[in-house]
């Protein structure tokens, strides 16, 4: 398991851009794949974008292609979420994930999660 820890969020305009980031604090980080996930009201957290461990995104909300792009360091332990032309209902909580294996937008198949860090979007 990672311990993960995302920074990055707060408030933005419509238009704007926001970079998160999500930090590994030990462990062989270049062996996971990574993943952004969104929390609004209620339980569930949607996946966003993912990244393998070879580097290969996924993305699996449709409002985010061309806008969010998702990066990773690996010497950094570091992954991001670069989010542009941000539109109020990107807004949320967003988890930063990882598992072992391949991209995959299933909220339980990752064993590794952060702690959030909140993105609001607003005039």
């Amino acid at each position: 398991q990672l311990q993960l820890v995302e920074s990055g969020g707060g408030l933005a305009q419509p238009g704007a851009s926001l970079l998160l980031s999500c930090t590994a604090s030990d462990g062989p980080f270049d062996y996971y794949t990574l993943a952004w996930f969104r929390q609004t009201p209620g339980p569930e957290r949607e996946p966003v974008l993912c990244i393998s461990n070879s580097g290969a995104p996924t993305v699996y909300e449709n409002s985010a292609k061309g806008r969010f792009t998702v990066s990773r360091d690996n010497a950094l332990k570091t992954a991001s979420l670069r989010m542009n032309n941000l539109k109020p209902e990107d807004a949320g909580k967003y988890y930063c994930a990882a598992r072992l294996g391949e991209c995959t937008g299933w909220e339980s198949m990752f064993g590794s999660w952060g702690q959030g860090t909140v993105v609001s979007v607003s005039a």
